[in-house]
């Protein structure tokens, strides 16, 4: 609320003023506005974040495919702007929570179309079963993560890249890894500066029983 107010005030004071004063003024108008929606972006991130864990939903029969399709009408607008060719393999039914499964994969695909390289974003999306669990890929032909920060990027707060180059609060990944811990899972990835990355996850596979 008192950010709203802020925002709103400014934006009153703009309008009101803008042209009346000097550059520098109308500068400064801008610069409280954007810092403004920062602020609001990284507060939504930040109790996004302490939410996975209190969730009190329990965790049931998941359709990934479901999931994937509801993922890509959320990411349509970025996938238009973008042409990104964003397509999957037929995917399983696993155990979890299907909310924040949507929310998995929207992080980790809208990375995958953010980061792109100078080519329009690729992103494939497959599960192989080993064992118990889904192992689930999100693999991109986007600017690559070098090896030595593979695990500073799961870390809350932990960026790679300036405002100005990708605009961003530093906590989605971090989102995701708990939320694949919430689910008795792992996450992690396999990329090269420039060559694109893969994220793997994985989820508990449906037994018999629950099929």
């Amino acid at each position: 609320s008192p950010l709203r107010n802020i925002y709103g005030f400014t934006q009153l004071l703009q309008e009101d003023y803008r042209g009346k004063l000097d550059k520098k003024a109308d500068d400064r108008f801008d610069r409280i506005i954007n810092n403004v929606k920062r602020m609001q972006s990284l507060i939504d991130d930040l109790l996004t974040f302490s939410r996975v864990d209190s969730s009190t939903r329990p965790l049931g029969k998941v359709k990934m495919q479901q999931v994937f399709n509801d993922t890509r009408d959320l990411l349509m607008q970025s996938i238009t702007d973008s042409k990104a060719d964003v397509s999957c393999d037929t995917l399983p039914t696993v155990i979890g929570d299907r909310s924040q499964m949507v929310h998995l994969l929207q992080n980790l695909i809208g990375n995958a179309i953010k980061y792109h390289s100078d080519q329009p974003p690729k992103i494939y999306l497959s599960a192989i079963k080993k064992g118990e669990e889904w192992i689930f890929s999100v693999a991109d032909n986007g600017i690559g993560i070098a090896p030595e920060y593979h695990k500073q990027i799961f870390e809350i707060f932990k960026r790679l890249h300036t405002q100005r180059q990708y605009p961003g609060t530093g906590i989605g990944l971090a989102v995701c890894r708990r939320i694949v811990e919430r689910h008795n899972g792992r996450i992690w990835i396999e990329s090269e500066s420039g060559k694109g990355a893969t994220f793997y996850f994985t989820a508990t596979a449906m037994s018999e029983a629950d099929t």
